[in-house]
C-alpha cells in the first residue's frame, strides 16, 4: 500500500478503495459497453481493479452477489474518478442494469494494528 505525507495536515495519505457489492446484473448491451469503457475512466485517476467478481468463499453469514474492489492512490483521486464526466457518462449503464451498493473507503497505513482504532484520535 502506498503512503504519502499530506503536509497540509501532517497526516499520512493512504490508498482508497471503491468497493461494490453487486447483488444482481442483467447482462446485455449496456453492461457490455460499461465494462468496455470503465478501464479508460480509471486510468487518469490512478485506479485499477484488485478484485472483480471473483468467486467468494463464504466463511460466516450469508452472501449473494459479487464484490468489486478498485484501488486509488488516495480518497481525492477516488472521488474525482467517481464524479468525473467520463465515469458519470457510463454510470447509468450499470445502475439501470444492476442492483448493488458502492462505497469509497480509505485504507490503513502500513504497520496498522487492530488496536489503533482505540486511540483517542480515532474516536474523536
Amino acid at each position: 500500500m502506498s503512503m504519502r505525507k499530506d503536509t497540509s495536515r501532517g497526516e499520512a495519505n493512504v490508498a482508497a478503495y471503491a468497493l461494490a457489492h453487486i447483488r444482481f446484473v442483467r447482462i446485455g448491451p449496456e453492461i457490455t459497453k460499461y465494462l468496455e469503457r470503465i478501464d479508460a475512466t480509471l486510468a487518469p485517476f490512478g485506479g485499477h481493479f484488485l478484485v472483480h467478481g471473483n468467486k467468494a468463499e463464504i466463511l460466516e453469514g450469508q452472501w449473494r452477489g459479487d464484490v468489486i474492489i478498485i484501488e486509488f492512490p488516495d480518497r481525492d483521486s477516488a472521488t474525482r474518478w467517481y464524479e468525473s464526466a467520463e465515469y458519470q457518462a457510463i454510470l447509468p449503464w450499470r445502475t439501470q442494469n444492476s442492483d448493488g451498493t458502492v462505497i469509497l473507503v480509505d485504507g490503513v497505513p502500513s504497520g496498522h494494528h487492530a488496536t489503533d482504532i482505540l486511540a483517542p484520535s480515532a474516536t474523536a
